[in-house]
C-alpha cells in the first residue's frame, strides 16, 4: 500500500528516496521535512504496542471488527463486536463504540452494554426446561456483530449474544452449541452513550430436520435453521421495517419487523422467523453454507436492494459479494445474472485479501457495513482488516484488526465498487489525461481461498496505450471520473498512499472485470 507523484499536480512534492516500511506509518528515521499541503494519517498499522486497554484513548481505528456506522449531528458512530488484539475490551463491556466528525480520526467512547441484559439466560432456560434439561447458573456469552440505524431519531442496536455453552454435555464434537438471540437496544442519543434494552428480537430455532447432536467434528449439519446473529436492519422507501440476519447454516433469512417496537409482529411459527433470501450452494440439503455478515441499503438512484455478504472463514480468507434485487425480499441476482436466493455464487466480488507493494497486505476484509452521508452525498464501506498470518516482529500478526473505511462507487450499470486505499479525506481534484499517464501497480483479483492477490507494474501511455504487465488501451471520461480500461469501467479516487513511506496522496481506481472480480490500483510514479 508506494508512491511517487508529481506536486504541481496535488501540492506535494516529489520524493524519489522512499525508505520502505513493511507494516505502512511514518518514518522515522526520515529526518527530512514533507512538503505536502495535505496532512493524512501518519499511524502505524501495527498498533500491538498501543493495543492494551489503558492505551484506548490512542486507538483510533485500532481494535475493531464488524463495525457499523451511523451519524447524528456533526458525528459518525461506529460500533462494534467485542474482539480486540490481546483481549484488551475483556472486563471493559461491551459493544464498544467509537466516534468521528471525518471518519478519519477517531475517539474512543467506551461500551454500551456493561452485562448480558436477562433475558437472554432466562429465555435460554425456559428452553431447556422444555426439552428437558437442566438449567445453565453461570452462562458465557459472546457479543458480535451489531447495527445500529436512525428510525425518527431513534437510533436502535441489533445486537447478537452468543451463548457459548454446549445443550448437552461437554464435547463440542458431540452436541451443538445453545442457540445465539439477535436483541436490541434504543437511545436517542448517540453521544451520551446510554442506552435502553428493549429484549428479545428473534433467536436461532430447529426446524426438525436434524436433532442436537453432532455424529462428530466434521458434522456440520446445522440442528438450527437460520443462525441467530449478524443483524442488519433497513427500512424500505415504503415505510417497511425488515430484518435480515444469519451466518452459515441454511442461509440468510429477512423479516419483516413493527415498525413501533423494532420487532417481529410474532414469534409464533418457524415462518415467523423469517424467510431464506440468499444461500450459496445446493440449498436443499447444504446446512453450512460459508456466507455471513449481511448488510442490506437501498439505493434511490439505480432503484436496488443491495445485499452484501461476506464469504468464508473470517481470520485470512473473508471477501465480500453483493447481489442486487427490486424487492426487498428477492430474488437477489449477481452481474452474472445468476439467482443468488437460490444458492448460485455470488458475484461481483467486492473485496479480497490483497498485497500492495511495500506493505504486509490485508485480509479478513469483509463483514462490512455500508452507508451514505446525506450531507455530501458520498458513500462509504467499512470492515475491518487483518495483518496476515506470520509477520515479522509481531506476535499472532493475524489478530491485529484495524477498522478500514473506504469510499464506495457506483459503476454505469449499477455496480458497487470499493476504493483500493483507505479513505484519508483527500481533498478532491480534477483528474486528467495528464495525471492518469505514468507508472502504476494495479491489481486484477482472482478468488483464491486465504491467498492475497499480488499487484503488478503497468504504465499509462499519453497516446492511450498500456505496457508493462498489461497491454492494451486506457481511455478517460472527466465528466464522470471514469477511466476505462480494455474495455473495463473503473471509478478514480483521489486517494492516500498508505503504503508508501512516508505516506503521500496519489490517485486511484477501482473496477470490475466483466465476470465480476475486483480491479484495484494506485499510481506511484
Amino acid at each position: 500500500m508506494i508512491l511517487l507523484i508529481l506536486g504541481t499536480v496535488f501540492g506535494c512534492s516529489k520524493d524519489d528516496g522512499n525508505t520502505e516500511d513493511p507494516i505502512g506509518g511514518e518514518d522515522p528515521t526520515d529526518d527530512g521535512p514533507i512538503e505536502n499541503t495535505f496532512d493524512g494519517p501518519t499511524y502505524s498499522d501495527n498498533y500491538t504496542p498501543i493495543a492494551s486497554w489503558t492505551n484506548r484513548s490512542n486507538w483510533n481505528l485500532a481494535n475493531v471488527h464488524d463495525p457499523t456506522v451511523v451519524k447524528q449531528d456533526n458525528y459518525f458512530y461506529m460500533y462494534q463486536t467485542d474482539a480486540s488484539y490481546g483481549n484488551a475490551h475483556d472486563g471493559h463491556g461491551h459493544f464498544h463504540g467509537r466516534r468521528s466528525t471525518d471518519l478519519v480520526n477517531w475517539e474512543y467512547l467506551g461500551s454500551t452494554m456493561d452485562n448480558a441484559p436477562a433475558w437472554v439466560k432466562d429465555s435460554m432456560n425456559t428452553k431447556r426446561v422444555q426439552m428437558g434439561l437442566p438449567e445453565i447458573d453461570s452462562p458465557k456469552y459472546g457479543y458480535w456483530a451489531p447495527c445500529v440505524k436512525n428510525v425518527n431519531g431513534v437510533y436502535r442496536m441489533y445486537y447478537s449474544i452468543v451463548v457459548d455453552e454446549l445443550i448437552e454435555g461437554t464435547d463440542p464434537c458431540a452436541s451443538w452449541g445453545e442457540r445465539p438471540y439477535i436483541g436490541m437496544m434504543e437511545t436517542t442519543d448517540l453521544a451520551s452513550n446510554n442506552w435502553e434494552d428493549k429484549g428479545m428480537v428473534v433467536t436461532a430455532i430447529p426446524d426438525g430436520l436434524e436433532d442436537r447432536y453432532r455424529t462428530s467434528c466434521n458434522d456440520w449439519s446445522s440442528y438450527y435453521k437460520f443462525n441467530g446473529i449478524d443483524p442488519s436492519y433497513i427500512v424500505t422507501p415504503g415505510g417497511e421495517h425488515w430484518l435480515v440476519y444469519g451466518s452459515w447454516m441454511t442461509g440468510i433469512a429477512a423479516v419483516q419487523l413493527d415498525p413501533a417496537t423494532g420487532k417481529p409482529f410474532q414469534l409464533e411459527t418457524e415462518e415467523d422467523y423469517g424467510m431464506r433470501i440468499a444461500g450459496r450452494g445446493n440449498l436443499a440439503t447444504n446446512r453450512w453454507q460459508g456466507t455471513e455478515g449481511a448488510e442490506i441499503i437501498y439505493n434511490p438512484d439505480t432503484g436496488y436492494y443491495y445485499l452484501f455478504l461476506a464469504y468464508d472463514e473470517l481470520s485470512k480468507a473473508y471477501n465480500t459479494r453483493v447481489a442486487r434485487a427490486t424487492d426487498i425480499m428477492g430474488p437477489y441476482y449477481g452481474i452474472d445474472n445468476q439467482n443468488v436466493s437460490e444458492g448460485a455464487e455470488c458475484w461481483p466480488m467486492l473485496t479480497h485479501p490483497y498485497k500492495f507493494n511495500n506493505h504486509t497486505g490485508w485480509v479478513g476484509i469483509s463483514h462490512c457495513t455500508v452507508f451514505q452521508d446525506e450531507a455530501t452525498q458520498k458513500w462509504y464501506f467499512s470492515s475491518q482488516g487483518r495483518l496476515p498470518e506470520g509477520v515479522p516482529g509481531i506476535n499472532v500478526s493475524n489478530a491485529v484488526m484495524m477498522g478500514h473505511v473506504r469510499e464506495l462507487k457506483w459503476t454505469s450499470d449499477g455496480w458497487p465498487v470499493v476504493a483500493p486505499e483507505r479513505y484519508a479525506a483527500v481533498p478532491e481534484t480534477e483528474i486528467t489525461a495528464e495525471d492518469i499517464t505514468g507508472i502504476w501497480e494495479q491489481i486484477t483479483m482472482d478468488y483464491q481461498y486465504q491467498v492475497m492477490q499480488t499487484s503488478e507494474t503497468i504504465i499509462f501511455n499519453s497516446n492511450g496505450t498500456l505496457s508493462g504487465a498489461i497491454s492494451g488501451t486506457w481511455n478517460l471520461d472527466t465528466d464522470t471520473n471514469t477511466l476505462t480500461i480494455n474495455g473495463n469501467e473503473c471509478k478514480l479516487f483521489d486517494a492516500w498512499d498508505w503504503e508508501s513511506s512516508p505516506r503521500k496522496v496519489t490517485i486511484s481506481y477501482s473496477g470490475l472485470t466483466v465476470d465480476g472480480k475486483p480491479i484495484w490500483a494506485k499510481k506511484i510514479n
